[in-house]
């Protein structure tokens, strides 16, 4: 039985991956591969289309990391600046933790960021200036400087508030 050339339109293990031309059985193409659409033939028209694709998927991830470079200097450019409620011994009420963080930057730098790409171990609880890294994009990775200040929770007691009349 003759091979047969054909266009994978997703990932499989062993043969290749998506827009891949690749060289199959006869039957493995007929009876598995097309009947799932898994790929298609790949005739003249076929082979140009993929290339179309693979250059606009190029164009498009060469954009995605330009965009991604730009965030990250951005982010270590500037530090980001929150505060943290602290009681009278310096114990902290509470965390910053990375949703906090992100919208930060959102306020301050004015650049969205999902908060799943900021790397926080465990959430801050200290003042002073801490390091913590963010993954924008599986090439581009950054530094973010966060200043963390200390504001103090004060209550006024009953007696100390003026007398209403």
């Amino acid at each position: 039985m003759a091979n047969i050339e054909v266009i994978l339109t997703e990932k499989i293990e062993g043969l290749g991956a998506e827009a891949d031309v690749v060289s199959v059985r006869g039957g493995y193409a007929r009876n598995f591969l097309l009947p799932r659409g898994l790929a298609y033939e790949a005739t003249r028209a076929n082979k140009r289309h993929t290339e179309q694709l693979k250059t606009k998927r190029a164009a498009r991830e060469s954009a995605e990391l330009a965009e991604a470079g730009e965030l990250a200097a951005a982010l270590m450019k500037k530090p980001v600046k929150l505060e943290l409620a602290t009681g009278q011994g310096g114990k902290a009420f509470g965390a910053i933790t990375a949703k906090d963080i992100a919208e930060a930057i959102e306020t301050q730098l004015g650049r969205k960021i999902d908060r799943q790409v900021i790397a926080l171990d465990k959430p801050v609880k200290t003042t002073g200036e801490h390091e913590i890294d963010v993954r924008i994009h599986p090439e581009v990775a950054a530094t973010l400087r966060l200043i963390v200040k200390a504001t103090t929770e004060t209550t006024e007691s009953k007696e100390d508030a003026p007398a209403a009349g």
